[in-house]
């Protein structure tokens, strides 16, 4: 065999200069822009969503949770396969099945039919999550990731800025439906400039074998544990047969899931990723990053609309600080990491941020000032920034590229069932606390007009209200009761902060790697080949010391031969 004629050598993979990284980027790019663009410009409208499809508190929970259950399930699915088949081809997948979810959902009539298409859409948002970071390390070192991925959060800066504003606009002038289908046209773009410019090295041969038994007992449990965590407390109690059957069945399954994983050959949760203590040091930091992200992102719209009676394009106008504070951050964190090749202090004072942030949310109440509330959304925000693909980063760069999909994504799969779970606590304890006060505040009152009577018939069958169409009178309470609400369920993400400031304050600093994936890749096939040839060469040629002893048993077999000849017998001493 000829090393040379089989090995993918780093020539395959050569360096690229920054232009033709930028091409190499610019699908990516246009990708996530609609990712993006997708969820902001949407977050601004969703109580007005609820609000028309006649949706409670439970629903409006449940439309976020639905996508970010299919998140989180489907994020390691995706980042396994990326370790087994054409990566390239999954991120058209991924982007085909986001594009279908979110134009669907703009023809929902019900809650119900919203949350189903959302699940299609949370599961081509786990795949963009998965493959755009993984796609990302192939073609660029972690020295190097964070100038680049700089740029592109600047340009993610505009669409997480300007989508909640033209989410806004669009609202008002043309109705919530017409946000689901905005970023279509982008979809496409974004498929054709994949196609075109976007190149990868191959996989090198190897069987695919799907872990299905793990995808079904990890989908199981984890939607079992989300259900019962929703509807807990409102259609059963907490100790009711139906709790203690959901969570034994639950808790069963994702037991079941821990075992089938050390036994299958391509696990989609590898459990020996636990033994890296940067893999298991950064999955726990990203449980408070998954719990404080999704939370501002679906209670903040709630905030400013519900607690302090805004319009959908105020409130999209009222979170900018939110996304500067995070946008600017991990722009200027990604530019200082490549250029010093530092990250550890950047990430520690990033967690420190997110404590501060996370407890300057429970301070907030219907007329807090905006000044204050500008200045927590800021800190809470660059706090995000500074840590959330670092933490990806640092994984990466401390993993080995044959297990590369599968860490990116856990670490992504992880933040995302934290957060998942949080927002739904969040959520059904939201919901609790809000009714608890709306009855407090209304008790004794009685309707002076038609319109204050007929605003109290319909809080009474729990759904969202539109805020502004309330008199002042029964608007008060209402914003106070969500404001007060919303402050306290940020009670739960202070605690898991401070464990994320101590799991990263421990985490390994190790020097990032100037090497990208592809190129240690092609650098494992060919020691893997020179390996093997050698081996072979080593079978086929013996070695001196081989040849010596040969020799050494022909000579004796000779004179013995010699022997035999001269008395007439044989070497076995028998007669001829």
């Amino acid at each position: 065999m000829s090393a040379a004629a089989t090995t993918p050598t780093s020539a395959d993979a050569p360096s690229r200069t920054p232009r033709e990284v930028f091409i190499a980027l610019s699908g990516l790019i246009v990708t996530m822009f609609v990712a993006v663009l997708s969820g902001t410009v949407v977050s601004t409208s969703m109580p007005r969503i609820i609000a028309d499809l006649g949706g409670d508190q439970a629903a409006y929970t449940w439309v976020i949770t639905a996508s970010l259950l299919a998140t989180a399930v489907s994020t390691p699915i995706w980042g396994k396969l990326a370790d087994l088949v054409n990566r390239k081809v999954l991120l058209q997948l991924a982007i085909a099945l986001f594009v279908v979810g979110t134009a669907i959902a703009g023809f929902a009539q019900d809650t119900t039919t919203l949350i189903a298409v959302r699940v299609i859409q949370g599961l081509g948002a786990g795949g963009l999550m998965s493959l755009v970071m993984i796609i990302v390390a192939l073609i660029i070192s972690p020295r190097e990731r964070g100038k680049y991925m700089g740029v592109v959060g600047g340009i993610m800066a505009v669409a997480t800025i300007g989508g909640p504003l033209l989410g806004g606009v669009v609202t008002d002038a043309w109705g919530w439906r017409a946000n689901f289908f905005l970023p279509l046209p982008l979809a496409i773009i974004a498929l054709v400039l994949i196609q075109l410019t976007l190149h990868l090295p191959q996989l090198p041969k190897r069987a695919v074998k799907i872990d299905y038994a793990g995808a079904v007992l990890m989908a199981v449990g984890v939607s079992l544990l989300l259900v019962w965590v929703t509807l807990g407390g409102n259609q059963f109690e907490w100790d009711s047969v139906a709790s203690l059957v959901m969570v034994g069945i639950a808790a069963a399954s994702l037991i079941a899931f821990v075992v089938v994983e050390f036994f299958v050959a391509e696990p989609i949760v590898p459990m020996a990723l636990f033994r890296n203590r940067t893999f298991t040091l950064a999955v726990v930091a990203s449980i408070a990053i998954g719990v404080a992200m999704f939370a501002t992102s679906v209670f903040l719209a709630q905030y400013f609309q519900l607690a302090r009676g805004a319009t959908p394009t105020e409130s999209g106008l009222m979170t900018i600080p939110l996304i500067v504070g995070q946008m600017g951050a991990s722009i200027l964190i990604g530019a200082l990491i490549s250029r010093f090749g530092k990250w550890k202090g950047f990430m520690v004072v990033g967690a420190a941020l997110i404590v501060a942030g996370s407890f300057l949310m429970t301070t907030l109440r219907y007329d807090t000032a905006y000044a204050w509330v500008s200045v927590a959304m800021v800190v809470l925000g660059a706090g995000l920034g500074m840590v959330m693909q670092n933490l990806t980063l640092v994984v990466q760069n401390d993993t080995p590229v044959s297990q590369l999909g599968a860490a990116s994504s856990n670490v992504n799969f992880f933040r995302s069932i934290a957060g998942t779970i949080g927002v739904t606590i969040m959520g059904s304890l939201l919901a609790t606390q809000v009714q608890a006060r709306i009855s407090s505040g209304f008790a004794g009152f009685a309707p002076s007009t038609p319109e204050e009577a007929e605003a109290l018939q319909g809080l009474s069958s729990g759904a969202v209200p539109n805020v502004h169409e309330l008199p002042e009178s029964i608007r008060v309470v209402i914003e106070s009761a969500y404001g007060h609400g919303i402050a306290d369920v940020f009670w739960i993400a202070v605690p898991l902060a401070v464990l994320s400031l101590i799991a990263i304050a421990f985490l390994p600093n190790r020097p990032l790697s100037t090497k990208t994936a592809a190129e240690s890749l092609a650098e494992e096939a060919e020691d893997a080949v020179i390996e093997l040839a050698e081996a072979e060469i080593g079978a086929a040629v013996p070695s001196a010391e081989s040849f010596e002893a040969g020799a050494r048993r022909e000579l004796v077999s000779t004179a013995t031969g010699s022997v035999a000849s001269a008395d007439g017998t044989d070497a076995s001493g028998s007669r001829r």
